[in-house]
This record gives structure tokens, C-alpha cells and sequence, in this order.
């Protein structure tokens, strides 16, 4: 048995309808379904959800949690931006936040194409990876520190693109400064951190999101996980999810953090999800 709490549906760029996710997410024994869609942002772009479409959005998840004995919780993946957008400003509506950065400096979308990335990272940081990156992360630390969200969204997204070390390598020690900085942020702040797997089933990364040096950091750390897929299919709902599992325990994780029964706890876990025991003791 699986939860996930990064999903998207068709109000933004996931496939279908809420109902459809809710409705796949049963059918595979699933315990708990979090939608969180890509909350409206302040500018025109493809993939988030429109402006005025929340309540709707809303309407139809309560919906789906009426008509169905799964448990269906309500967030949104909100990006962070400063001045202009942040996890704080839906939060009084969701039972949970996922914060995620997909833009730094002068809206350059750091998860596009690879043309995008390149031409941004040349605009905005004069071709400097490791001044990007570091930007990257002052954004992700500054966004735990002033409005944290419940989940920390695909932590070290800025890799995509670094296939093959073609930008920069992970064991560099500024880089291994970047994210040991952003994990004590995350800690303090109480946040959780996803293990997503949306980059290793599309084939654009070779590990999830974070890689396996900064799990173990994580679990050092004692900073929570929960295990995601960012689905934008209800296909994907548990795409990788054993094989991930499998992955953590040898890291040396013993339990995943899930939203049950309207309180997030801890809970042990192995390739098959939440055994039936676990489940009734959460």
C-alpha cells in the first residue's frame, strides 16, 4: 500500500481529471491521494494552473474525497519566487504545500528544455554554473526560511540538465557546501524532503531527486521523507516506487513520513509499500 502527495491533474499540465487520479489511485490500493496541482503564478506560462480556477480546483477534490474510502487530502505545488509568489500564500486553504523552485533570476525556467537552460544560464549568470546553482539553492533555503512548506519539492532540480557531469560534478566541494547549507535549512525549518521519481521514469536523470549521497545526508540529518512520483499520469502514481524503496532501505531508512488521518507521521515501510500492519498502528 502507497501514498503519494505529488500529483497533478488537469487543471495544470497533469493528464486528467481529478476524479480519473483519485479513481486509479483505489484501484491500485493506494491509502492516501494528495493532489498538487501547479498553483496559479503572477505571469503567463504553459503548465500551471490558471488564475480563478482554485476554487473549482478545490470543489473537485472535496468532492472526490466525498464520493470516495480513499483518503484524499488538497495541496498545491507552489512555486517561489521572490516577491511574487510562495508556498504561504495558499496554505490556509490545502492540508499540505509542496514548495518547489522551477525559476531563478529574471523568470529563467531552470526545468525546460535543454536550449532554455543553456541560453538562461548564459543571460543570467554569464555562463557560471556554479553561480546558478548557487542561486538555486539561496532561493530554495530562502524559501524554508521565510514561508517553508510542508514538502520540500524535488530539492536539487538544478541537476536535470547535468547528465553525463556536463555542467558540474556532484562530489565538488562547493556544490556538496550548497546542499549541506540547504539541508540544515531544511532541518530547521521542520520541513520534509520528497524522493521523487519523475526524472529516473522519464529517463532524463539517473538517480531521483535527491541523489542517493544527499539521502544519506538527509537521514544523517534525521530530516523527514516521503516518497512521491510527481505524477502527471494517474499511470505514474507509483512509477519506481518499489525499486526506490528498496534503494532507501539500503541508504538505511527505516520510515517515510504520510499524511494519514489528517496528521503526517512516520511510518515503516519496504518494497511494497506500508505493510498492512503499519498501517493500522499509523
Amino acid at each position: 500500500m502507497w501514498t503519494n502527495y505529488h500529483c497533478h491533474t488537469n487543471f495544470c499540465d497533469g493528464k486528467k481529471p481529478v476524479a480519473d487520479v483519485v479513481a486509479h489511485a483505489k484501484s491500485i490500493g493506494m491509502i492516501a491521494i494528495g493532489l498538487s496541482s501547479h498553483a496559479p503564478l503572477p505571469f503567463d506560462n504553459k503548465w500551471s494552473m490558471r488564475p480563478g480556477m482554485l476554487d473549482s480546483y478545490l470543489s473537485e477534490i472535496e468532492r472526490a474525497r466525498a464520493e470516495n474510502d480513499i483518503q484524499v487530502y488538497a495541496g498545491l505545488e507552489v512555486d517561489y519566487i521572490p516577491g511574487k509568489i510562495s508556498p504561504f500564500d495558499f496554505k490556509d486553504r490545502l492540508d499540505y504545500t509542496v514548495g518547489s523552485v522551477h525559476f531563478v533570476d529574471n523568470n529563467w525556467e531552470i526545468d525546460n528544455t535543454y536550449d532554455v537552460f543553456f541560453e538562461g544560464l548564459k543571460a543570467n549568470f554569464d555562463g557560471s554554473i556554479r553561480r546558478a546553482v548557487a542561486r538555486y539553492f539561496e532561493l530554495t533555503r530562502e524559501m524554508v526560511k521565510t514561508t517553508p512548506p510542508t514538502i520540500v519539492g524535488h530539492i536539487d532540480k538544478i541537476k536535470m540538465h547535468n547528465r553525463g557531469d556536463c555542467f558540474f560534478m556532484e562530489d565538488e566541494p562547493w556544490y556538496r557546501e550548497q546542499i549541506d547549507l540547504t539541508l540544515d535549512a531544511v532541518a530547521k525549518a521542520g520541513c520534509i524532503v520528497e524522493v521523487n521519481t519523475r526524472g529516473l521514469y522519464q529517463n532524463k536523470v539517473d538517480t531521483t531527486y535527491p541523489s542517493p549521497w544527499i539521502l544519506l545526508e538527509i537521514l544523517r540529518k534525521n530530516i523527514p521523507i516521503t516518497l512521491s512520483s510527481d505524477a502527471h499520469h494517474p499511470d505514474d502514481l507509483v512509477n519506481l516506487f518499489p525499486e526506490t524503496a528498496r534503494d532507501l532501505i539500503h541508504i538505511g531508512f527505516k520510515k517515510i513520513r504520510i499524511l494519514l488521518d489528517g496528521k503526517w507521521k512516520d511510518v515503516a515501510f519496504g518494497e511494497h509499500g506500508i505493510s498492512g500492519k503499519d498501517y493500522a498502528m499509523a
